[in-house]
């Protein structure tokens, strides 16, 4: 909540939608806004009380909502709290992904769903199989729970509350796989990347409309010749106007159509043909490289993206 890219894109949707912004931003970054007006707890943003109060999440609106109840028990996956200061009760909803909908499910105020990941992963492999969204961003781990006045085994696992996404160069390594290949059909190069979203459970990227992931393919002949090209991997959003939104806010609160969407789907591979005027007899080094560019709005460029993979190649 306290952070600088998020303060940043706070205030101009404060100042462009001063009727609603700043609840629709808090519902999400700060959901504790909606139960007390004490600026302290609503700066803490996604706290723990937040997360182990859910009871419930309801999917009978037009988005899911999360219901809490505020007491001294607090609910998990496990009822490991038992003689800490509060109590644990174990409720499965915490080990599935309808705990994580209420934040990563979104339709705006025109009906339009401006985040899906929630769907994109129910749609998906993984869901069918039983692999929630904590098997990878909560992936259990050796060691015991924190408050050493609790039980502690040995032999006991965590999960990790890191949450890693978005702009984790370790996830997104994880997730995306690449492989060069070329050819020599008449007298140019042809070099093939096949890019694939191996381990995502949604589409990749997720969340924002304005996320993009980028592929750029360059190609360094021996005799001098340069090239480059790119691949854009993102969902274009636009208002009822038509016109397609390049400002978050705008997408999240003004969208209700898109324009198109040429992300990565869950277990998806995708073949990226480039052909360069290099003729046969002039050898060429090739590089593909990944970014993801997960805040758009950033002041600075170590901001707004994240170089998170580089493949080698080499055509004679």
């Amino acid at each position: 909540m306290e952070g600088r890219l998020f303060q940043d894109v706070l205030e101009r949707t404060q100042a462009d939608f001063p009727e609603d912004g700043r609840a629709i931003c808090l519902g999400c970054h700060a959901p504790l806004a909606s139960q007390t007006a004490d600026e302290k707890v609503i700066q803490e943003g996604v706290t723990c009380d937040y997360c182990h109060s859910v009871r419930r999440v309801d999917f009978d609106g037009p988005n899911p909502k999360a219901v809490l109840a505020f007491s001294k028990d607090r609910a998990g996956p496990k009822g490991e709290a038992a003689g800490m200061p509060h109590n644990g009760t174990a409720m499965p909803l915490h080990g599935s992904a309808e705990v994580c909908a209420p934040c990563h499910e979104h339709r705006n105020g025109f009906g339009f769903p401006v985040l899906t990941t929630y769907s994109e992963w129910k749609n998906s492999r993984y869901a069918k199989e039983g692999r929630t969204c904590q098997s990878c961003h909560m992936a259990r781990v050796p060691g015991n729970i924190a408050d050493a006045r609790g039980p502690q085994s040995g032999t006991g696992t965590i999960n990790v509350h890191e949450m890693a996404g978005s702009h984790s160069v370790e996830r997104l390594a994880q997730a995306i796989t690449a492989r060069i290949s070329s050819a020599r059909p008449g007298a140019g190069l042809r070099v093939t990347v096949e890019i694939g979203n191996q381990t995502a459970g949604h589409y990749l990227p997720t969340g924002s409309p304005l996320r993009q992931l980028v592929m750029e393919l360059q190609a360094d002949s021996a005799g001098g010749r340069h090239f480059a090209e790119q691949r854009l991997y993102a969902r274009q959003v636009a208002d009822h106007h038509g016109t397609v939104l390049m400002r978050e806010h705008f997408a999240f609160l003004n969208a209700d159509r898109q324009v198109s969407d040429t992300r990565l789907a869950p277990g998806e591979t995708r073949a990226e043909s480039f052909l360069f005027p290099i003729p046969e007899g002039d050898p060429a080094q090739l590089k593909a490289t990944l970014w993801y560019y997960y805040s758009p709005l950033a002041k600075t460029d170590s901001q707004m993206r994240v170089e998170f993979l580089t493949v080698n190649g080499a055509a004679q």
